[in-house]
């Protein structure tokens, strides 16, 4: 299995009301083949390193997260994702 994880730090301008909906965005994502176990959620601690959106996603396989890169209900939300942030990072291993 992979294990995908995305942390998001948005812009200042985009308000909560944005986040939450960026979030819930995500989490509708969890039923695409392949997803094994999605979960998202916004930051508790609020410390200057944090980012604001935690995504961790877990696959089948290698082959099931190549297909959710260029998933045509993955590809909007994350170009909406670029556009609302300052900053994404991401790190996928095997598990």
């Amino acid at each position: 299995m992979i294990v995908h994880m995305v942390s998001f730090k948005y812009k200042k301008e985009v308000d909560a009301q944005a986040r939450r909906h960026h979030r819930e965005r995500l989490g509708g994502l969890r039923d695409i083949d392949g997803v094994v176990d999605l979960k998202v959620g916004g930051d508790v601690v609020g410390s200057p390193r944090s980012y604001d959106t935690g995504l961790v996603i877990t696959f089948r396989d290698r082959a099931a997260l190549d297909a959710y890169q260029i998933h045509p209900r993955h590809v909007p939300v994350a170009q909406a994702g670029s556009l609302d942030c300052d900053s994404i990072v991401a790190v996928d291993f095997e598990i």
